[in-house]
């Protein structure tokens, strides 16, 4: 599967907690989706659920010139995504997430180890993960 505006390896995935960044950011950079929403990529066509977000691009120049080719914007919310059936993880930068309307259980490794649960609706946080 191609990870353009994705991309990490396991060993990047879990290393910064969800901040609480949303709080005094113009509306503009605030994050449209949350953790535990279940998602949709619109460019590779994978579903996935987010387990952290970055208020703007926090990966390398290097990672930016040579993974996100459709050179989506920096200063907008990036997420990190488990995708449904795999164990990589996903840097997906906002533009090419959609909302999925019926949102069903993604199958991931890393799925149980973040969240709690799934309500049917989307995933609950662990307590102590954010």
């Amino acid at each position: 599967m191609p990870k353009e505006d994705g991309g990490l390896d396991r060993a990047s995935t879990l290393e910064h907690p969800a901040p609480g960044w949303r709080h005094g950011l113009s509306d503009e950079r605030r994050a449209r989706f949350e953790m535990g929403q279940v998602v949709d990529h619109q460019i590779f066509g994978y579903r996935g659920v987010i387990y952290d977000v970055d208020p703007t691009f926090q990966q390398s120049e290097e990672w930016y010139e040579t993974v996100a080719r459709s050179r989506p914007p920096k200063d907008r919310p990036w997420y990190h995504v488990l995708p449904d059936g795999a164990a990589h993880t996903t840097y997906v930068a906002e533009r090419n997430l959609e909302p999925v309307t019926e949102p069903t259980p993604v199958h991931h490794p890393l799925v149980e180890e973040i969240f709690e649960g799934f309500d049917g609706t989307m995933y609950h946080l662990r307590r102590g993960a954010d």
